[in-house]
């Protein structure tokens, strides 16, 4: 039996790896969301075209433009889902975008720490806070007990590579900036957790894996295929509850130390 059952879900990043997959398969449940809000930053590029004919097929996908790194773009990109809810609020929101920056300890450089930190930690605060109207309405209208992801939920796409205790895949790639980003995406999700805990609002760091997309392939060899991935992903999705509002989760819902 599928458990997660939002009305409304948006993804950032979705027009490539990970977001675009978790579009895809939302779509293929038997009972995908009325509402899927796919965002990224250049819809009308080349680099969207997949996304594009994925959401001519499935006319309950809508494509938003949301830059994370750009505070206007994620107030129009709030006021856009808004209009399109006619009064409802989102249930799910997945802060997936994110970038990785290829680096030393030696060759890591300021620009480079700055520009990861702009999308992987201040974009997922930024998004957050432009959409918690929406989440909170979500929470307040939804006849659903505790919290869950199918009520309003916050999911931040974190990585293995920020926890500290358990230092991941050090021998492949150092990717100073990028663990570090991470760290702080999981420090600002507890955070968030617990400002938002009053509102029945879920908020989960999250490890999809280190699975077969273009970004996790210039780190190595990843074994987890996307399929693998997002179909756990998905099952824990349905799973989480108010006991797991505040943890460090991987794509099996098992937790990851920080």
């Amino acid at each position: 039996m599928e458990q997660l059952n939002p009305c409304s879900v948006l993804v950032t990043g979705s027009n490539r790896g990970l977001g675009l997959e978790l579009i895809r398969h939302l779509m293929g449940k038997s009972n995908p969301p009325k509402w899927i809000f796919a965002t990224c930053r250049d819809p009308a590029g080349s680099g969207s075209q997949d996304l594009k004919n994925l959401a001519a097929k499935n006319p309950q996908i809508v494509i938003i433009t949301l830059d994370t790194t750009d505070p206007s773009s994620v107030k129009a990109a709030a006021a856009n889902v808004t209009k399109c809810l006619k009064g409802a609020g989102l249930n799910l929101l997945i802060n997936n975008a994110g970038i990785i920056n290829m680096s030393s300890l030696e060759d890591e450089t300021p620009e480079s720490m700055a520009e990861t930190y702009r999308t992987n930690v201040i974009g997922a605060m930024m998004v957050v806070q432009a959409f918690l109207p929406l989440l909170r309405k979500a929470a307040q209208e939804t006849p659903l007990e505790g919290m869950s992801c199918s009520k309003a939920g916050i999911i931040n796409i974190s990585s293995q590579a920020g926890s500290i205790t358990s230092i991941f895949e050090w021998q492949w790639s150092h990717v100073i900036a990028y663990r570090c980003s991470k760290s702080a995406l999981n420090m600002l999700s507890k955070c968030q957790s617990l400002y938002v805990a009053k509102d029945g609002i879920l908020c989960v760091a999250l490890h999809p894996g280190w699975i077969q997309t273009d970004m996790a392939k210039s780190m190595g060899s990843p074994p987890l295929t996307t399929e693998q991935s997002l179909q756990a992903i998905l099952n824990t999705l349905g799973r989480l509850s108010e006991k797991n509002t505040g943890t460090f989760v991987n794509w099996e819902g098992n937790l990851i130390p920080w």
